[in-house]
């Protein structure tokens, strides 16, 4: 049985599939809005040029932005409970992209901080991860598709952007490209939202993926506190914890990677930059899918056991040409996968009514980790020994990968065999 959501009709599947398909395509232009921040690192030099700051200072803009987006998720849930989530997405709109265009004003790094660090993540984050979890929500029996496609859509809009601000910086300077990016991404959300209905889930059961193997999911409901209550949740934030900090921290260093420890010029090294945003967003798409076929915590030991080899590659082999493209990919195409993945993960252990809440909760990990890499970087000196501790945490998450199930699942499982132990007739039947 699948989870019954109210907003979609009964006497009527296909109305309800072109329904649910729309709802896509206003998640898709909504997240592709959204996805937009990841091009920060082409404002770094041309500010610092504007205004004579240092490049380090600039670059910590985006390291508030990425803390506030997940800072922002622990509040979304309620936000939606008490605005509705067209409306939620609407205002988040609106100041994300009022955000972006007053930052074209700034002539200060406090301003700038607060700006288009804090404001602009804070907006991001409360969008990104409410509609989301609508979306899973519409498609409970292809919960890593579903996810794939949402999470791919936000990786494309960085990629497009990339291009798109990248002109207009080179047409009208930094100052005058935040005010014409604000306006784009405000167009896209508020575009976007009016395609988007929200999904209310009546009830959990198991679900089942396309080719008929049983996901593991939860048959309750959890809210926050419960979750809390679990030694799983704790598991999960590890987990995730440690594949946003490999992936975050690359994404940050890649170009000085390749000039440092391969030898690159700048030229080449910076297509790495490229290279990452293709890879992680074919990794959401791929991985989000595969998870539905082959189960999710499978997929996450897989690309965790890739990311420990490819740090470890990076960090004690001689880097050739070859040999750091491919590893880079592997990291970046990893660390898209497992983002995909954990929504759909916290969907199946502690339910879908919850999911924005408890997700927000977990979600936590990529904002610590956004801020972790860069810090045991600068305790350690340097990316060798910053590489070889993410091995490490690679391989212990790789290990929880492997034993965690869901919450209560190890107890039903003895009540059963315990039930057929007293009862041999029911083996039979």
């Amino acid at each position: 049985m699948k989870a019954a959501i109210s907003s979609a009709p009964n006497s009527a599947s296909a109305s309800m599939k072109m329904n649910r398909w729309l709802i896509v395509l206003g998640t898709i232009i909504v997240q592709m809005g959204l996805g937009t921040i990841y091009t920060w690192s082409l404002f770094n030099q041309p500010l610092s040029d504007r205004f004579g700051w240092d490049v380090s200072s600039v670059a910590i803009t985006f390291s508030i932005t990425s803390f506030a987006l997940a800072f922002a998720t622990l509040f979304a849930g309620r936000l939606q409970e008490r605005w509705g989530l067209r409306r939620l997405i609407r205002v988040a709109g609106v100041v994300l992209g009022l955000g972006l265009v007053l930052s074209s004003q700034v002539s200060s790094l406090t301003l700038l901080y607060i700006l288009a660090g804090f404001v602009v993540g804070f907006a991001d984050g409360t969008a990104y991860i409410t509609s989301l979890s609508n979306l899973i929500k519409w498609f409970p029996e292809r919960k890593g598709l579903i996810s794939g496609i949402s999470v791919g859509a936000f990786g494309t809009g960085s990629l497009l952007f990339k291009y798109v601000n990248s002109a207009l910086i080179g047409a009208v300077g930094p100052a005058q490209a935040f005010m014409y990016w604000g306006i784009i991404v405000l167009v896209l959300i508020m575009g976007g939202s009016f395609l988007i209905r929200e999904a209310v889930v009546r009830e959990q059961a198991p679900a089942s993926s396309t080719d008929g193997a049983k996901q593991p999911e939860t048959r309750h409901d959890y809210t926050v506190k419960e979750m809390l209550r679990t030694k799983e949740a704790y598991m999960l934030f590890v987990i995730f914890f440690t594949a946003c900090m490999s992936g975050l921290y690359l994404i940050g260093i890649v170009k000085d990677i390749g000039v440092q420890l391969a030898g690159l010029n700048v030229a080449t090294a910076a297509n790495a930059v490229a290279m990452v945003a293709i890879f992680n967003t074919a990794g959401r798409i791929i991985l989000g899918a595969l998870s539905d076929k082959v189960g999710r915590m499978k997929v996450i030991a897989g690309a965790l056991l890739v990311t420990a080899v490819a740090v470890m590659t990076l960090s004690l082999v001689p880097l050739s040409f070859g040999i750091f493209f491919a590893c880079v990919a592997a990291i970046a195409f990893c660390f898209g996968g497992n983002i995909t993945v954990f929504p759909a993960i916290v969907a199946d252990y502690f339910g879908l009514k919850n999911q924005s809440k408890n997700y927000g909760v977990i979600y936590q990990g990529f904002g610590f980790g956004a801020l972790a890499g860069s810090f045991i970087s600068a305790m350690l000196g340097g990316f060798h020994l910053t590489f070889i501790v993410i091995a490490v945490l690679c391989a212990v998450s790789l290990l929880l990968a492997l034993i965690i199930t869901p919450p209560g699942q190890g107890r039903r499982t003895r009540q059963r065999e315990q039930q057929m132990n007293l009862n041999p007739s029911s083996r039979a039947s």
